[in-house]
């Protein structure tokens, strides 16, 4: 299989993800409906040690080079430790994002076993450079939704896109790399697998944007409302009372 048309797609959405701790592998996936937010995602051990402690964390764009730097001000982090996954909400102010978000697998679905699927990330023994590998799936383990894969994962590439190779050359995205499980046998460490968590988490934070939206929604109808009964207020004509004036003076007597 040719990956190099299905790779270079993929570029503009990969980012590094840099902490006072170490860096990883992440990649943008998601928009609210304006536009105004991005999300990006990757592994949630990545990033746990400065949402825990509020340090800062920084972006940097693989196309562009731009980065970011993020305090805990400017960002809204989503970790699921369970599944070693994070998404990481801010604005959309400082990227030259895609206009189009890549497709993504449903989150009731699993693609079939012997596929061959890539991923890319930042191995800290080519750090800066953004590495592609390859491998087929080798088992879904679906008690915490998550791929099993001949391949390896090196430290950095971890929060990495795993992503399958539609019919159009365009990356479909499967999961995150978690982690590297070796076959240790002796105290010899043998080649084993890779581990990567599938979509479940970011669909969570996709319908969590169009949860944002629905509010805002909401808010502009009933701002619009109100604005309109103020209106019909202002422009509905007065009614007088034609007995309305002084009264007369009655005499006591």
């Amino acid at each position: 299989m040719d990956w190099h048309k299905c790779y270079e797609k993929l570029l503009p959405y990969i980012f590094s993800i840099e902490t006072p701790y170490g860096w990883g592998s992440g990649f943008f996936f998601a928009y609210n409906e304006t536009k105004t937010l991005a999300a990006f995602a990757t592994a949630a051990h990545v990033i746990v040690g400065a949402e825990d402690w509020k340090q800062p964390i920084k972006l940097r764009q693989h196309t562009t080079r731009k980065e970011l730097f993020l305090t805990d001000q400017r960002r809204v982090i989503s970790l699921d430790r369970k599944r070693d996954s994070a998404s990481v909400l801010i604005k959309n102010v400082a990227f030259e994002l895609p206009a189009d978000v890549l497709p993504m697998l449903p989150p009731d679905k699993f693609k079939r076993i012997g596929v061959e699927v890539g991923w890319a990330g930042y191995p800290v023994i080519a750090h800066p450079h953004l590495c592609f590998f390859t491998g087929p799936l080798s088992a879904y383990l679906e008690d915490d939704d998550s791929y099993l894969i001949d391949g390896v994962a090196i430290n950095g590439v971890s929060g990495g896109p795993v992503f399958a190779q539609l019919k159009d050359n365009m990356p479909q995205i499967l999961g995150t790399v978690s982690a590297y499980m070796p076959n240790r046998i002796g105290g010899d460490a043998l080649p084993g697998l890779l581990r990567a968590q599938d979509v479940t988490p970011f669909h969570n934070t996709i319908q969590r944007l169009k949860s944002i939206d629905d509010a805002r929604k909401k808010r502009e109808e009933e701002k619009a409302k109100k604005l309109e009964q103020k209106e019909e207020s202002e422009n509905a004509p007065e009614i007088t009372n034609p007995h309305h004036g002084k009264g007369e003076i009655v005499s006591q007597d």
